[in-house]
């Protein structure tokens, strides 16, 4: 690839300053995998150009999870190390920033016992409580970012020559990054600002519901009062300003935990903890599943309905345009981040106190009063096509368009 270096370094660059945001004097923590080692060092040296006080980089092999899941005893999977959960804790007392580098194979379980994964996922999830609060309630800076691995690679990329694959992605990664202007800072800077406009229309409406239809889909959604739309980013508790996914094309909010009902069917596939669940349709009757099915992966589905009651219930609502740069590229990623800027959709699980008035301060009781679902899992599947139409319902009863043919109206 032409110029790669410097593209890289742009990236390593915009992750820093944009994605994370990080300020002097703040420790940064870096969730990588090995083979994304280039970047990882960049980002390491562009964190500390930036002033950070320390960089710790947590490496992840995904060879090594997969011999657990192999070769461990059956209690191995209910047990999370309670230290490291507190480690995480203590990192989020202190102002820290953290950076992920999430790029989970889409085949990394394939035999595996859904039951195993499950398992150690909500053990996880339970320990890492306290700490994931801080994120949700987007007190500390966070971000998600992409990077290519072979699997990954081989998986979106398996019509071209397996020599091209890699090359091919960080090509999508830059291209979906904004990399390739001329400084992709400023770009990012201008992106939010529409992003933010979106939003601002949505919130000015004050929409009641919005109702979804498309093949498969016909869903009323019930928004809670005081809900508020977001996007592009947000400010941590010190008022710093960072984007917790890169990329991002959405604006979203929360749905009113029991009032959403009907059917919706999933447009692209999910990639569930590396286990891959496709086709799936979801009926729900005053806000929770009560049918649900799926052509591919439907036991992994069942699984992340079980781990908890919030779990059946949705926790987020996010609109995406069909036109996004992202759906243009007409290629299927396989991993969630990307995936949902693609298309709307919907999301399974807590959601963001971020989403309703006041809702950063208020006890899990009070969220669920306001009409906030509260679970220890989130996770977005997609129902974004070219055939699907949005309405709003106002709040003197009016019905107007939002979306039409997958494409904002307003």
């Amino acid at each position: 690839m032409k110029d790669f270096d410097l593209m890289l370094e742009k990236y390593a660059e915009l992750v820093v300053k944009v994605g994370v945001n990080v300020q002097p004097g703040q420790v940064l923590m870096v969730h990588a995998p090995l083979e994304t080692v280039e970047l990882t060092r960049l980002i390491v040296g562009k964190a500390y150009e930036a002033g950070a006080k320390y960089v710790l980089v947590d490496w992840d092999d995904e060879a090594v999870t997969r011999i657990r899941y192999e070769k461990a005893s059956e209690d191995s999977f209910g047990y999370y190390p309670q230290w490291h959960a507190d480690m995480l804790e203590g990192f989020a007392e202190e102002g820290g920033a953290i950076l992920h580098i999430k790029v989970p194979d889409p085949e990394l379980f394939r035999g595996i016992d859904s039951a195993k994964v499950s398992t150690a996922v909500k053990a996880a999830a339970v320990a890492r409580k306290k700490y994931q609060n801080y994120t949700r309630n987007n007190r500390i800076s966070w971000s998600l970012v992409k990077a290519p691995t072979r699997a990954w690679a081989d998986k979106v990329f398996a019509d071209l020559p397996e020599e091209g694959r890699i090359e091919a992605m960080w090509e999508a990664v830059f291209q979906m990054n904004r990399v390739g202007s001329e400084d992709p800072v400023a770009a990012w800077r201008s992106h939010i600002g529409d992003l933010k406009q979106s939003q601002e229309r949505m919130n000015a409406k004050r929409y009641k519901s919005l109702h979804y239809r498309a093949p498969g889909t016909d869903l009323h959604v019930e928004l809670p009062e005081g809900h508020l739309w977001r996007g592009g980013g947000g400010e941590n508790a010190g008022g710093v300003y960072f984007v917790a996914n890169m990329p991002t094309e959405e604006i979203y909010t929360m749905p009113h935990r029991t009032g959403v009902n009907g059917t919706v069917k999933s447009t692209l596939p999910l990639n569930l903890n590396g286990r891959l669940v496709d086709g799936i349709t979801v009926t729900f009757t005053d806000g929770k599943v009560t049918a649900y099915d799926a052509e591919s992966g439907r036991e992994h589905l069942t699984s992340l309905l079980d781990t908890d009651e919030g779990a059946s219930y949705l926790g987020e609502v996010a609109l995406v345009p069909h036109d996004s740069p992202i759906s243009r590229l007409n290629r299927v990623f396989y991993n969630t981040g990307i995936d949902e800027n693609a298309s709307c959709h919907f999301a399974l699980g807590s959601a963001y106190p971020v989403n309703i008035e006041g809702g950063t301060s208020m006890t899990s009781e009070e969220l669920i009063a306001k009409g906030a679902n509260v679970s220890l899992t989130h996770v977005d599947f997609m129902i974004g096509s070219s055939e699907l139409d949005i309405d709003g319902e106002l709040a003197d009863g009016t019905i107007e368009p939002v979306f039409r043919q997958g494409n904002w109206v307003l």
